[in-house]
């Protein structure tokens, strides 16, 4: 029951999302290396990630851009990433009613899940809604600037009908978590170049699959194996 109103909830603000996100423009990865290591830089990323954990309301979608595709040259970036409290997360996602008592457990777990994995996409959405259910509607509203504004600086980097357009992403649970965003089913996966290519059934959505763009990923993959 949780897991269906959180989708639910994820499709209502992916569509208003989609609606008003920006015009794509495919990702400079070199560029934005040289940025978030220049200390000069608006984009230099200590200090974005300072203003992300402190919840700025006032980043932009290219400091978003920055910082969610800049992850990728930190020595943290794990391309296999599962939160740490996954099992425990799991447990209350699969109850058909949440108590009161769970608020403060579920908040705990899933802010601490950010704090090892900012993009969380998942905690986010699901701390949006316990934030709503407890009342708290300014930290309600603050994970889901943080879910949307993530969201869009995906949407912000390709439009998915071709790899070389593909949405680029830094771990695959968002590429079924955008998929949940705009409620389509797929029917498998395959890579395709560097990307991931999600086919759905032939006829029921206005286009046959998506395009991932996984490059970063892959790069990441290639070095944890040396």
């Amino acid at each position: 029951m949780i897991k269906k109103i959180l989708l639910s909830l994820l499709f209502l603000i992916g569509i208003n999302a989609f609606a008003q996100g920006p015009d794509f423009k495919t990702p400079d990865y070199k560029a934005i290396e040289k940025e978030i290591k220049d200390k000069n830089s608006s984009y230099y990323y200590p200090k974005l990630m300072e203003r992300l954990v402190k919840n700025d309301t006032l980043l932009t979608n290219e400091e978003y851009q920055h910082l969610y595709l800049g992850y990728v040259f930190q020595p943290k970036y794990n391309a296999f990433w599962r939160s740490p409290d996954e099992k425990k997360l799991r447990e209350f996602y699969g109850k058909e009613q949440l108590g009161s008592t769970d608020y403060d457990e579920i908040i705990k777990l899933a802010n601490h899940s950010l704090s090892d994995f900012p993009f969380d996409l998942k905690q986010l959405n699901f701390l949006s809604y316990i934030y709503h259910l407890k009342g708290d509607e300014e930290a309600a509203k603050m994970a889901s600037l943080k879910f949307h504004s993530i969201l869009n600086a995906i949407l912000s980097t390709g439009d998915g009908k071709v790899c070389e357009t593909g949405f680029h992403v830094i771990l695959v649970e968002h590429e079924y978590l955008m998929l949940n965003v705009f409620e389509i089913e797929s029917k498998s996966q395959a890579l395709v170049g560097n990307c991931d290519y999600l086919s759905f059934e032939k006829g029921k959505y206005k286009v046959d699959g998506i395009y991932f763009n996984i490059e970063k990923m892959l790069e990441n993959e290639s070095k944890a194996l040396k």
